[in-house]
């Protein structure tokens, strides 16, 4: 039986690697392929005597969705972390794309919460908002990969855009369910508050610690360990109910940024050559440990998925009404700025791994039956099309300005 498990994790690894390649040439999301697999898999697994419903057994008990997502999104963050620059030519884009990320997602949270509402008649306002907002995220894990193809500028807008969403939508998420437990909505604002407070000086002492320290360590085995202490970190202050994702994305930017936050007196703490080896190989080992985990999590969550929720009808009329808000939100929250492709960037709003996170997060107390987890699905699947359909148009166009000039 190992044998076989050890064959199916190699050939999905084998299979990602060639649907990235895939995605290079077409612009397809390899999560969409992903997750077709994982579809696939589970209606050919019964050919080889297994049955399905262990295997889906096996998933809920240890609950491996959830762990691969939060492992997942950790590693994501970090990433996108250790590939932005700060700089003060920067400053305009960076406000930017924070003040559209947050608009975006407030407005489309409470729209969908609207929808959710009229659709089920049972459902109140605060469970409707906790199912609203992983909804309302934009999925940073297809969106980084995807941009990579657009100009430094729109690919940096977009890659700040989604990781602002990420964070932000992660903080609301989590506050909405203590809002929901308590019965004093000005003490849990008040605990919020103080939580992304200390969150946020914490990770900076953290993350200049943990440079410092890694800069000196003469042991060649150290780079799993720096990522190792950092789930630590995560973890911890996840049960400590801090906004631990803020620790990742701090440290990153930090690591990526040395010469910026090591200023003054720190400066003489700083070893150069030290700090970039370990920040172009902690980038890599990144890269592909995230590459890993978002495979596995897509392929997981493709098998889980019963086809039969699809063909309901009231599942595609929400969807349907909830994929129509997604976009009418960004086009309000976009109105105000001038962007160098308008139409373009309505299109890059895909939902994928932090919304499949945070809806099997959702407590016990929260967990609304009539809700169709094909509803997520739909969103899904249609976001990631309407991108590649944008992003497709665009390379189209490229090539049409190059033969042109030709």
């Amino acid at each position: 039986m190992e044998y076989y498990i050890i064959i199916a994790a190699s050939l999905i690894i084998i299979f990602s690697y060639l649907f990235n390649r895939v995605s290079e040439k077409s612009n397809i999301p390899s999560v969409l392929l992903l997750i077709f697999l994982g579809i696939i898999g589970r209606e050919l697994i019964g050919l080889f005597g297994i049955e399905k419903e262990r295997i889906l057994e096996i998933f809920g008990r240890i609950r491996i969705l959830e762990v691969l997502g939060t492992l997942g999104l950790i590693l994501i963050v970090l990433e996108a972390a250790l590939e932005l620059k700060i700089a003060k030519d920067k400053l305009k884009l960076i406000s930017k794309s924070f003040v559209i990320a947050l608009s975006g997602l407030l407005i489309c949270m409470f729209a969908i919460a609207t929808i959710l509402i009229f659709s089920y008649k049972s459902m109140d306002w605060s469970t409707a908002l906790i199912y609203a907002t992983p909804l309302s995220i934009l999925s940073s894990a297809i969106v980084i990969p995807s941009v990579a193809n657009l100009d430094e500028k729109n690919e940096e807008f977009h890659i700040y855009e989604s990781t602002f969403s990420d964070i932000l939508g992660i903080m609301i998420f989590y506050f909405l369910v203590e809002l929901g437990k308590s019965s004093s909505s000005v003490m849990v604002l008040g605990d919020f508050t103080f939580g992304l407070v200390v969150t946020i000086v914490t990770s900076v002492i953290l993350s200049y610690l943990l440079i410092y320290v890694f800069q000196n360590l003469e042991t060649k085995v150290k780079l799993f360990l720096m990522i190792a202490v950092l789930f630590l970190l995560f973890s911890i202050g996840k049960l400590m109910h801090l906004s631990s994702l803020l620790i990742i994305l701090v440290f990153g930017l930090i690591l990526n940024n040395y010469k910026l936050f090591f200023v003054g007196r720190l400066r003489k703490y700083l070893r150069p050559m030290a700090i970039e080896n370990i920040r172009e190989t902690f980038l890599m080992i990144t890269i592909e440990s995230a590459f890993v985990v978002r495979t596995f999590f897509f392929v997981i969550f493709g098998f889980s998925i019963a086809l039969t929720t699809l063909l309901d009808v009231k599942v595609a009329i929400i969807s349907a009404a909830i994929l129509v808000i997604i976009y009418a939100s960004r086009i309000v929250s976009f109105l105000p700025y001038k962007h160098d492709n308008f139409k373009r960037a309505i299109t890059i709003a895909p939902r994928g791994l932090i919304t499949l996170l945070l809806f099997y997060s959702i407590p016990e107390e929260f967990i609304f039956e009539g809700f169709k987890s094909g509803i997520l699905l739909f969103v899904i699947i249609v976001t990631s099309l309407v991108m590649t359909s944008g992003l497709i148009k665009k390379d189209k166009k490229n090539d049409q300005e190059i033969s042109e000039v030709e």
